[in-house]
């Protein structure tokens, strides 16, 4: 099979490989997939450039990238030959595996290919595993939204413009914060803050006639801490999946404990089962439904990853970087 490899960290002209590998074949309890898209997201980036702290290789040779869509083309022991021809989407491809989508076969755990609708091309299918997860998982893991205020940090966002969705197809207000109109428009969320020349939390108290937000899709917790203790009514949720700006932050605990707030802490590759299950059944209808608008950049195919690898290191793109192929 042709494949995308790296055999150590660097920059992804310098490191990544275009080759061809063996052909996996499915064990017990696994599927073969013909892949078709396959996601590029900063997690990917971070990992192949070595950016952790304390970043080693955990295999001589990594075929990088978590998500991914294609067809079921063979099972292994223990699963239903009738999943054969399956349409499906991939999560946690790469998440401590070998072997992720960036190529043109993978077998994995039968539970980490979920059927893709008709409805979704292959490229939609590729953003689900991580940024729509994400999102879902940070909306309702405390709950409905309906009739609630929902802020969403950086609307414009891969995480965040799925976000602004979800909560408003769950029956929410959504405001998001966005850095220009262009931007605003692209989150999809009907109202908006721009965060460079407003105060956030003022603007948001007044647009809510002084009583705040019930719950808060944060992009980078030590940022907006201050904002978000100002904005964030008694009993509040923020569900945080990033703070880049710092690693480390120093929390303002006494204030978030007088206002009972709940500090959500969102890690896709490590939901439980059962979440995961109800964010894909979820995530299926809407699907079916044609109610959610993905934001796909196109990063070619797989002789372009590294290509693709630095559209997404130049932070420059509105949506997930797909690299897509025939079959």
């Amino acid at each position: 099979m042709k494949a995308v490899w790296y055999e150590a960290f660097g920059p992804a002209a310098e490191v990544l490989t275009v080759g061809a590998l063996p052909d996996p074949v499915p064990g017990p309890g696994e599927v073969l997939v013909r892949l078709r898209a396959s996601g590029v997201n900063p997690s990917d980036v971070k990992l192949r450039a070595g950016a952790r702290a304390g970043a080693v290789m955990a295999w001589p040779r990594i075929v990088p990238h978590s998500d991914g869509a294609g067809v079921i083309e063979a099972v292994g022991a223990g699963v239903d030959s009738a999943r054969i021809g399956d349409r499906v989407w991939i999560w946690n491809g790469g998440w401590q595996r070998q072997f992720g989508t960036a190529a043109e076969l993978i077998a994995l755990p039968a539970e980490q290919a979920v059927r893709l609708p008709e409805a979704a091309g292959f490229a939609e299918g590729a953003c689900l595993g991580i940024p729509a997860m994400t999102a879902w998982h940070a909306v309702f893991a405390d709950g409905p939204v309906a009739g609630k205020t929902v802020l969403v940090t950086g609307g414009a966002g891969t995480v965040g413009r799925y976000a602004c969705q979800m909560a408003a197809l769950g029956g929410a207000r959504v405001i998001a914060t966005v850095s220009s109109a262009e931007k605003a428009a692209h989150s999809t969320a009907a109202e908006w803050v721009n965060y460079r020349d407003s105060d956030v939390a003022g603007a948001v108290i007044e647009m809510t006639g002084g009583e705040g937000v019930d719950r808060i899709v944060e992009i980078d917790f030590a940022a907006n801490q201050a904002a978000s203790l100002a904005l964030l009514k008694p009993g509040g949720v923020i569900a945080t999946y990033a703070s880049a700006s710092q690693m480390r932050p120093v929390l303002d605990f006494y204030p978030f404990m007088f206002k009972n707030v709940t500090l959500r802490m969102i890690l896709v590759y490590l939901l439980d089962p059962a979440t995961r299950r109800r964010g894909e059944a979820q995530l299926t209808e809407w699907l079916e439904a044609g109610a959610l608008s993905h934001a796909v950049v196109p990063g070619d195919g797989l002789a372009d990853c590294a290509a693709a690898h630095e559209m997404v290191e130049a932070g420059t793109k509105l949506g997930t970087v797909v690299m897509e192929w025939g079959g």
